[in-house]
């Protein structure tokens, strides 16, 4: 898996940035997916993420992370030639945090930062895989897997 990591605010150590990668490794590998999987994390302020959420989902409002997949809107019968270049490297998407938000929540959940970032980046990835959670089954199913990636990578609570 290639993780391409962008920190626009120059505020990842070289460990955490690690961990990005390897956290995203382990929750590939968790899911089966092909080595020839990548995707970009971007790491942003509060006020990018926002833009970005009043502009993408039309909340003007500070989040922590955003995905976008590409493969959700590409349909293999329509776009053959598309499909075909995916199929060499598949790109998941892009997944957006704030690092300011990250370091919020870290402290209102009562975990480390890191515990924190890694939740995030994971629970972004499982959206760029076609996990979601907008019903109740839906959120039982990615909540479960984001705990046991989590856990099984040594990012417990």
């Amino acid at each position: 898996m290639i993780v391409e990591l962008y920190d626009e605010q120059q505020t990842l150590t070289d460990e955490l940035t690690q961990m990005v990668q390897d956290v995203l490794a382990y929750a590939a590998d968790y899911l089966e997916l092909e080595e020839n999987c990548a995707m970009s994390v971007i790491i942003v302020d509060n006020e990018e993420i926002q833009n970005i959420n009043r502009e993408y989902r039309q909340k003007d409002a500070v989040t922590d992370v955003i995905s976008f997949a590409l493969e959700e809107s590409v349909v293999e019968d329509d776009f053959p030639a598309i499909q075909e270049v995916m199929d060499e490297s598949r790109e998941l998407g892009d997944i957006f945090v704030s690092f300011q938000r990250a370091q919020e929540q870290a402290v209102e959940y009562g975990h480390s930062f890191k515990r924190e970032l890694g939740f995030l980046v994971v629970h972004g990835f499982l959206h760029l895989n076609g996990y979601d959670h907008m019903t109740e089954e839906e959120e039982a199913e990615m909540f479960d897997l984001q705990r046991d990636i989590l856990d099984g990578f040594g990012l417990v609570r």
